[in-house]
């Protein structure tokens, strides 16, 4: 290889380019709280569900992805000053079931802003179960468990400064008919 050629830069995208939001009020007026502090993972697993199908004249299996079940697994400190910490504590605190322990959770992409919109960035907007497996420690306090997607997310963007979302159909000025029944 010539010392003149140069490699490709490769912008490996870094944990804390995601932000992720919890809303701790009502949908009707939403207070979306930050999941940061007190946090020591949140991941996504998409959990992909496939099906196969083989032909008779076929030697091999064909798959396709049929479906999700994303989830969302936590491991947080009990930091009594954090919201949204505690909003999952008291889920599991209190045996909240249904849609008592149920969320509105912003997942945002901060190398993805918006264009020509200050403090704004693609984002996902889920409800999602709150499922707490754990609350233990021998000093620390831990909570621990998974946020469970309820449905499907919805796109859009989210203003990290107003801390507020909106979804694509919004930014766009119209409504999704896709997927929607005709009359």
């Amino acid at each position: 290889m010539a010392g003149s050629e140069k490699k490709a830069k490769r912008d490996v995208v870094k944990r804390h380019q995601f932000a992720d939001y919890l809303n701790i009020a009502t949908e009707e007026t939403p207070e979306f709280v930050l999941m940061g502090t007190g946090f020591k993972t949140l991941d996504e697993e998409p959990g992909a569900k496939t099906e196969s199908k083989k032909y008779v004249n076929e030697k091999a299996s064909s798959s396709s992805v049929v479906g999700y079940e994303t989830v969302f697994p936590f491991d947080s400190d009990l930091i009594k000053e954090e919201p949204a910490v505690i909003a999952l504590y008291n889920v599991g605190r209190n045996h909240y079931t249904g849609s008592d322990a149920e969320f509105e959770y912003v997942r945002v992409e901060l190398w993805e802003p918006a264009e020509n919109k200050l403090n704004e960035f693609a984002a996902r907007k889920f409800i999602v179960s709150t499922e707490v497996s754990e609350i233990s420690g021998e000093n620390d306090i831990s909570v621990s468990g998974n946020l469970n997607a309820v449905g499907d997310f919805v796109p859009g963007t989210f203003n990290t400064k107003t801390r507020t979302f909106t979804p694509a159909d919004d930014e766009a000025g119209g409504e999704n008919t896709e997927d929607q029944p005709t009359e």
